[in-house]
């Protein structure tokens, strides 16, 4: 799907973000039923959240603290996720190896919004 310039689905960090919520969500559909209402629900809500705090606050981006403050929410929501997958591979539910591969996503994510927060005038519309 082609999307135009400005739309906040060309934005790197949206479409990183995008890919974990749904990996995480093809992860837990493997989980054990008893975690539906705790940890796969949780997970699945924190993760599908960072991209939807991109996409509101890029709309909102000619409001430089508003831009901030939903930029901020998604890198909260990614710390979440980061904490759940760590329960994750506690409980042995995902291997070592693929908990260490989603945090260095989530990392990656963490430092792109990070630039956003305190750059907010580069996504400002000309």
């Amino acid at each position: 799907m082609e999307h135009a310039a400005g739309d906040f689905r060309t934005l790197k960090v949206y479409g990183l973000s995008y890919q974990l919520a749904m990996e995480i969500y093809q992860i837990t559909k493997l989980f054990p039923r008893e975690e539906i209402y705790a940890l796969i629900s949780q997970i699945r809500r924190s993760s599908r959240a960072v991209p939807v705090n991109i996409a509101e606050g890029y709309r909102k981006r000619i409001y430089p603290q508003h831009f901030r403050s939903k930029m901020t929410n998604a890198d909260a929501e990614a710390s979440e996720t980061m904490v759940h997958l760590d329960f994750c591979k506690d409980c042995e539910y995902i291997t070592p190896e693929k908990h260490a591969d989603l945090l260095m996503r989530y990392q990656e994510v963490g430092k792109m919004l990070g630039g956003m927060i305190a750059n907010p005038e580069k996504f400002k519309p000309k």
